[in-house]
This record gives structure tokens, C-alpha cells and sequence, in this order.
């Protein structure tokens, strides 16, 4: 059956007046409330005021308007049954076949930064998301639009079949519907719980992710992917950032571009870091980008071979050139901004051009704490808040009897932060703002210690040792002295702490405790 009347009530009022306009060339019947039926008559198009329907006003500053048994027979009545055919004429429900709403701003409202809680409350739609529901409830009858998107596609479809639409897209709307109500009311349930200020973990954890890719594969061919961006995401990072050239994304590549900018995030000086399989194989800090690149790519050569990059400024034209100089190539780039001559070099040159994928996030800017980390274990979901900063340095403890130099302690820092991004069990090695060995996820910490030494070789001479969590015993201490370490940092902490540092004190070896370790599962 034609669509004969139409409920229009939208907050967002995006292509609403040709959306009313092309209902009224079909003939069908518009009815309205507030702003939105001011629009329609603005646009010289004949509607009629739901309280016409109702034979009530609306009241309480606008906060009851549709809620009301004529309305919601309305959308409710199922058409083929003659029990409710027959108590919509003696109630006298007037035919709605479609409704289009959309609900009040409530997430838009909390991102203002001066928005308070009668802010959010007022911004809670209630007649809304009911309407929505009971149409959508009815999907075999009614003929229910949420997003103004879809406008376009039905009124077509409308022109296509006699002024109805077909039943697969009614169920359709109909999903997006439950979809869209289901977002909007855990948005208000996670603001309000966030509002208790108690800094517990919800006692229920409510996810919505919008699909922001369709992936090939994921992890190995055989298993099907895709990517999903959490609402609001507003971090610069691997989620927000736009690929300007290269080829489609990975699983593997998302991965590995979160982790490559999360590293050059943490540090203000120009900084380049070397990503292979989520762990750096270089990283490195200068005063020039050109040779932050050349000294992180330089960490582990072999490995760089197909890795991903990250910058923390703008990529300029001597690092595009210093990136494409003889057989270097990486998978993708990820950095805040690409100069004009560095995009070109990077999309021309030849085994980049269009393979080599280009992610900008624009400027990093500052982090958000509230955003929690989450990992998924079989049947359920760990959550923590995210490991961010280094208050640590403000209290960094020197134990040993040999003090670090002012260099010493410079790198020490710098190796710590990238200590703090590697697998654990991690020991790296680093020397003048470059990392020269890591040893990482290893399930011995003299392991780790052993495959830094191996992959700094003679750089391993005077370099600094960070251990991502204490040494149990000096044994590590001692494999770290025999490759020629100079200092080490660590959280400290073990219950043999003090034979660790006696192994320090006659090695003549300074360390410095953290009292803070960076785990990375």
C-alpha cells in the first residue's frame, strides 16, 4: 500500500524540506511538530500539527509532544489484523505509514567543554527514540528513516512502486533504527555513569563502534576482518587519520600504525620510530627529522625492510628523500602532515608510488585520558585505563654509587620511553637518541638481554640498558656488562634488588630506579 501520511520530526534538519517536499508531489499527508513543521511551512508546503491529531497541545517547554495514544496506534496498528483495524476506527487513529526523526544532539552537547549536566539532561529526546522504536517495531506496515542519508533512496523507491517501499528496506531502516536508539541511550548511559566521578570501572561496559573499513583478511588470510571506530574518537591516531595515497589498509598495517604513533607521540623533540610486528626495531630523536629517520631506520636495518614509520612533525623533503634513497621501503607512513614536495616524492618514486600508504592525522596535540585500553580474551574483555605520561621522572631514583652523566641520563629517558612500547619481557639498548638493540617478548629477561646485545653488536658499547620491569637477579646485569652497557634504568622493586645493585656497584655501572614498570602483553 502507498505511503499516505508521513510523521516528520528531526533535530538535524539536513535535507528535511525536499525530503517534505517529494512526499507532498506524492500526495501524502504531512504531519509535524515544532521547528521542523515551521520549516515545512517555510518552504510553502502544506502540514498538520500533531496536536491537530492529538487534540493536545504540546507541553512542558516542548518536552511532550508525540508521546500519546493516537500516535503511537498509529505506527503501531498492525494492518492485516481486523481486531486492531477494527479499534483504530473506533479510537479514531489516524493512518501514519512513515515516520522520520532524528533525535536531539546528545553527544554533540557533552563534547562542548562547558556543557553540564542540565546541558546533557535537557538534550535526552524522549518522544524521539519511542516513535522511532514503535515504527521500527511495526517494519512490515511502517516505513521508519533515522538518517538523513537515506532520504534520497526512498523517496526513489517510492517513485519506483506506486508510493510505497518495499518490504526488504522497511526491515532495513528498521535495523538501523534499533541500532541507532541502542547507540544514543549508551551514550547517555556511559555519560552518566562517567558523571559519578568515583574513578571505578563501570559495572557494565558498553561498547558502540561504527564500521570505519571493510578489511581483506585479518590477521592471516583465511580469517575475515574489519575495522571499527569507537563514536567521538577524537585522538589524532591511527583511528582518525586519513590515508592520502597507497593501498588499502591491512589488519596488520592498523596495528602496526597504532603502535608506531603512539611511541612519536610521547616525545617533543623531532622523532621517527621503526615499527615490525607492533614492536619498534628502531626509534631515534635529533634535531632535524631527516636524521631522526636515518638513525631509527639504521637501529635494525634488516628489519626496517617492509616496516611502518612514524613521525611526530610534519615530513619534509630532505626525510621523503632520505626515505626513498636505495632499497629502503616500508609499508606505510604515518605522521601529523606531509609537505607538498614530500608527498610528491613519496607517491613517485619508483616501489613507493602507489603502494606506499600515506596516513596524516594532523597535529598530535594532547592525549585523552579518558579513553581506556581493552583486551579480548575468549568470552570476555579486560579493561584498564591507558598507560600515558611519565610522572616517573619527576623522582627518578640513582641507587648504584656511580652517578650517570647528564648523557647518560638523557638517553636513559629516551630509552625508557621506548622501552615502554615494546613486548615485554623488553631490555633496549640506546645510545645518542637512537635505539641500537632490542630484545623483546621474551620469556627470560637474560633472553631479551642477549638478543639486544646480539642486534646492537659494537654499538652495545657505552650504550644505555632500559628493563621494562626489574631484574630478578644480576645475571641480565651481568650479560648487559660483558656487551660493554654503560648505565641502566629500571622500575626496581624485585625481592633481590640489593644484589642487583651490588653487581651494578662492582661493575662501576650506574642505575637508576624508576619505581614505575611498563608491562606491554
Amino acid at each position: 500500500m502507498a505511503v499516505k501520511a508521513a510523521l516528520l520530526s528531526v533535530s538535524d534538519k539536513t535535507g528535511i524540506v525536499d525530503l517534505a517536499k517529494g512526499l507532498a508531489k506524492m500526495g501524502v499527508t504531512l504531519y509535524s511538530t515544532g521547528g521542523t513543521a515551521r520549516a515545512i511551512r517555510e518552504a510553502g508546503l502544506d502540514v498538520v500539527d500533531v496536536s491537530d491529531i492529538t487534540g493536545f497541545p504540546e507541553c512542558l517547554d516542548g518536552r511532550v509532544k508525540t508521546l500519546h495514544p493516537k500516535v503511537h496506534g498509529a505506527l503501531l496498528y498492525m494492518r492485516d489484523n481486523e481486531e486492531h483495524r477494527r479499534q483504530k476506527e473506533e479510537l479514531d487513529i489516524p493512518d501514519i505509514d512513515m515516520v522520520v526523526v532524528n533525535l536531539y544532539p546528545f553527544r554533540e552537547t557533552i563534547a562542548k567543554p562547558d556543557c553540564t549536566l542540565e546541558d546533557a539532561i535537557e538534550n535526552i529526546d524522549i518522544g524521539g527514540p519511542t516513535m522511532l522504536r514503535s515504527a521500527a517495531k511495526n517494519w512490515p506496515f511502517v516505513t521508519v528513516v533515522v538518517d538523513p542519508g537515506d532520504y534520497r533512496k526512498v523517496l526513489d523507491e517510492m517513485r519506483q512502486n506506486g508510493g510505497d517501499t518495499v518490504k526488504e528496506t522497511r526491515f532495513l531502516l528498521a535495523t538501523k533504527v534499533f541500532a541507532h536508539t541502542c547507540s544514543y541511550d549508551t551514550a547517555i548511559a556511559n555519560y552518566l555513569e562517567g558523571r559519578q566521578g568515583d574513578g571505578k570501572m563501570p559495572s557494565t561496559l558498553r561498547i558502540e563502534a561504527s564500521k570505519a573499513l571493510s578489511l581483506r583478511y585479518g590477521e592471516n588470510p583465511h580469517q575475515q576482518a574489519a575495522f571499527y571506530a569507537l563514536p567521538g574518537a577524537k585522538e589524532p591516531g591511527a583511528t582518525t587519520a586519513r590515508q592520502l595515497s597507497g593501498k588499502e589498509l591491512s589488519f596488520n598495517n592498523i596495528i602496526d600504525l597504532h603502535a608506531a604513533i603512539e611511541i612519536v607521540k610521547e616525545i617533543e623533540r623531532p622523532t621517527c620510530a621503526v615499527i615490525k610486528h607492533t614492536n619498534p626495531c628502531g626509534a631515534a630523536v635529533a634535531e632535524v627529522l631527516s636524521a631522526a629517520f636515518e638513525n631509527a631506520y639504521a637501529g635494525d636495518p634488516v628489519s626496517a625492510f617492509g616496516s611502518i614509520v612514524a613521525f611526530n612533525r610534519e615530513v619534509d623533503e630532505d626525510t621523503a628523500e632520505k626515505m626513498t634513497e636505495g632499497e629502503k621501503f616500508v609499508e606505510a607512513v604515518i605522521a601529523p602532515a606531509f609537505s607538498g614536495k614530500a608527498f610528491s616524492i613519496l607517491t613517485t618514486k619508483p616501489k613507493w608510488g602507489k603502494n606506499v600508504r600515506l596516513m596524516e592525522t594532523g597535529p598530535l596535540g594532547v592525549r585523552d585520558g579518558s579513553e581506556v585500553d581493552m583486551k579480548r580474551v575468549t568470552g570476555g574483555i579486560l579493561v584498564q585505563e591507558r598507560d600515558l605520561g611519565f610522572p616517573e621522572f619527576d623522582q627518578l631514583k640513582v641507587v648504584t654509587e656511580a652517578k650517570p652523566s647528564e648523557k647518560q641520563m638523557e638517553d636513559l629517558k629516551f630509552a625508557w620511553v621506548i622501552c615502554k612500547h615494546v613486548k615485554s619481557n623488553t631490555i633496549l639498548l640506546a645510545k645518542d637518541g637512537m635505539v641500537v638493540g632490542v630484545g623483546a617478548g621474551q620469556m627470560s629477561r637474560v633472553d631479551s638481554s642477549i638478543i639486544a646485545a646480539r642486534k646492537a653488536g659494537e654499538r652495545s658499547m657505552g650504550a644505555v640498558l632500559a628493563s621494562d620491569a626489574f631484574f630478578p637477579f644480576p645475571d641480565a646485569v651481568e650479560a648487559a656488562a660483558e656487551a660493554g652497557v654503560a648505565a641502566m634504568i629500571q622500575p626496581g622493586g624485585a625481592k633481590r634488588d640489593e644484589d642487583v645493585i651490588a653487581a651494578c656497584n662492582k661493575l662501576g655501572i650506574p642505575m637508576v630506579f624508576t619505581g614505575r614498570r611498563h608491562f606491554k602483553h
